[in-house]
C-alpha cells in the first residue's frame, strides 16, 4: 500500500489506523480462527459510522480488497485479508436499551455477552447465538439462529432498522420504510450489501431461563435423538434447546471418570416457568437417565455464555452446515455413527431446531431462505494444534457428505466455510435471485466480496 491512501486515512479516521509497522500489528490482525494468518495492508480501528465510510471509500477508490470485521468469529476469516484495508467495528460497541419501548440500539461491533448485559438489566433479551463473544453484526446478517428462535423468531427477525455504510460511502438508514429492498436483503443475505453501523432490535422480557445441559450414553443416543424429533413438533415455544454430540468437558457436574468421552447432549433453554421446565425436561429423563446433568433456574445471559471456555480464541475452525425437515431413523444412524467420533472437547454438532415462531415468517418475507427447515446443523471443527487439521477436517468433511442424502440442501450461511463458495445459491436458498437483483442495486462492482458471496 501507498503512503498516500494511508495517510488519507490517518487524516481522515478518528480511530487508530495500524499498520505492518506498528507495534501492535500483528494482535490487530489476529481473528477468532488461528487457521487464517493474513496480512493486511493497514486495519482501522473505527470509531463511528464516518471512520467506516473513510474505508469504504479509499477501499473503492484504491482498488484495494475490503474487510469487515464485527466480531472477528467468521470461520473462513472473512474479516481480514492479504494486502486489504480492514473495517474493524470493535470501537462501535454501545448498547442502548429502551424498556418501556422494548428495543434495544447495538452498534456493528457489539457482542451478544455486552447485548446480553445491557438488555438483560431490564429484564429482556432477543434471539442471539450461543457463545457471548459472537458479534451481533455477523449472526444477525446471516438469519441469526440461537436459544430464543422458536419462541421469538430469528434474530433478523426482530431487526426493525439498521444504520449502513453502502458500497458508495454513503450512510443510509434500511428499514420497512426506507430502503425497503435493501432492510429485506441485510435480513439473511449476508455481508453483501454494506457495513452495518447500527443495529435496533426488538427485544423481549426473558430474564431467568430454566435449563443447561444434559448428557446421555451414545447407547441411548438414537433413543434421544427419536424423543427429541417428535417432540420438537409440537413442543411449546418457551423451548429453545437442541440435541449435540459433546466430550464431557472438567467440570464438577461430570463423573471424574467420564470426562474426556463423548456424550449426546441436550441443552435446554426454557423461558416459561421454572415448574413448567421441570416437567417438559424430565421427558428427556423419562427417555433415558443423563449421565450427568447441570440443569437448573438462571439467568438467560449465564446459558448464552455457557459454552464460552470451550471455544476461546485461538483454535483451529473448520465447520460445515447443513438444513433438515426432519430426523428420519437413517439420518439418526448416520449421525451416531459420526457424531460419536467428535475428535477433541471443542470440537461439536449441534442440530438448532428453528420451528415455532421462525416458520410464522413468511418465506419471502426476508432474505433468510429456508423457513421450511426445522433444524439447522452445524459440525463445528474446533481444535487446539494445527498437528490435527488434516485428520480433523477430514471428520468433518466425512460427516458432511454422510449427512446430505438425509438432508434439503444448503446450509446456514453463518456455519459455511470458506471452501462453500459452489454452494452460495443452496445456502441462500429460495430468495437468491431477488438477492442478486439488490446486490446489483447496491454494489454492482462487488465491493463487499470478502463474504458467502452474492455476486451481482
Amino acid at each position: 500500500m501507498t503512503a498516500q491512501p494511508i495517510d488519507i486515512l490517518q487524516r481522515q479516521v478518528s480511530g487508530p489506523v495500524i499498520t505492518p509497522g506498528s507495534p501492535d500489528y500483528d494482535e490487530a490482525r489476529k481473528v477468532y480462527n488461528a487457521m487464517i494468518d493474513r496480512r493486511p495492508a493497514a486495519i482501522v480501528q473505527c470509531a463511528d459510522a464516518s471512520d467506516v465510510a473513510v474505508v469504504v471509500r479509499q477501499a473503492a477508490e484504491t482498488g484495494l480488497e475490503l474487510a469487515v470485521r464485527g466480531g472477528a468469529h467468521s470461520v473462513p476469516g472473512f474479516g481480514t485479508a492479504d494486502g486489504a484495508l480492514v473495517a474493524d467495528l470493535s470501537g462501535l460497541s454501545s448498547v442502548t436499551v429502551d424498556p418501556s419501548g422494548r428495543t434495544a440500539r447495538a452498534g456493528g461491533g457489539v457482542t451478544w455477552g455486552a447485548f446480553n448485559e445491557a438488555a438483560g438489566a431490564h429484564g429482556l433479551a432477543t434471539t442471539g447465538g450461543i457463545i457471548s463473544t459472537t458479534g451481533v453484526g455477523g449472526l444477525t446478517l446471516g438469519g441469526g439462529i440461537g436459544y430464543l428462535s422458536r419462541g421469538y423468531g430469528l434474530s433478523c427477525d426482530n431487526l426493525l432498522s439498521a444504520e449502513v455504510v453502502t458500497a458508495d460511502g454513503k450512510t443510509v438508514t434500511a428499514n420497512e420504510t426506507e430502503h425497503p429492498d435493501l432492510f429485506w436483503a441485510l435480513r439473511g443475505g449476508g455481508g453483501n450489501f454494506g457495513v452495518v453501523t447500527e443495529f435496533t432490535f426488538r427485544v423481549h422480557p426473558v430474564a431467568e431461563i430454566y435449563g443447561g445441559p444434559m448428557f446421555f450414553e451414545l447407547s441411548d443416543g438414537p433413543a434421544v435423538f427419536a424423543y427429541f424429533n417428535e417432540f420438537i413438533k409440537t413442543a411449546p415455544r418457551e423451548y429453545g434447546g437442541f440435541p449435540a454430540f459433546q466430550i464431557a468437558p472438567p467440570l464438577p457436574f461430570v463423573p471424574e471418570d467420564r470426562v474426556g468421552e463423548p456424550f449426546v447432549a441436550v441443552v435446554s433453554c426454557w423461558t416459561g416457568s421454572s415448574a413448567d421446565g421441570e416437567k417438559i425436561l424430565q421427558g428427556f429423563r423419562d427417555v433415558a437417565m443423563p449421565v450427568a446433568e447441570h440443569v437448573g433456574p438462571m439467568p438467560y445471559a449465564a446459558l448464552n455464555s455457557a459454552f464460552d471456555a470451550l471455544v476461546p480464541p485461538g483454535l483451529q475452525h473448520y465447520w460445515k452446515a447443513a438444513f433438515v425437515g426432519d430426523l428420519t431413523d437413517e439420518a439418526i444412524q448416520t449421525h451416531m455413527e459420526h457424531g460419536s467420533r467428535v475428535p477433541v472437547v471443542n470440537s461439536t454438532v449441534h442440530l438448532y431446531p428453528i420451528n415455532g415462531a421462525c416458520h410464522d415468517v413468511a418465506s419471502d418475507a426476508t432474505a433468510f431462505g429456508h423457513r421450511d427447515a426445522t433444524y439447522a446443523v452445524v459440525i463445528a471443527g474446533m481444535w487446539p494444534d494445527p498437528a490435527d487439521n488434516e485428520a480433523n477436517t477430514q471428520w468433518v468433511r466425512e460427516y458432511d457428505a454422510a449427512i446430505a442424502p438425509h438432508s434439503q440442501g444448503g446450509g446456514y450461511i453463518n456455519f459455511a466455510s470458506a471452501d462453500d463458495q459452489s454452494k452460495v445459491a443452496a445456502n441462500y436458498g429460495a430468495n437468491y435471485a431477488r438477492l442478486q437483483e439488490v446486490k446489483r442495486s447496491y454494489d454492482p462492482g462487488n465491493l463487499f466480496h470478502l463474504n458467502q458471496n452474492i455476486r451481482p
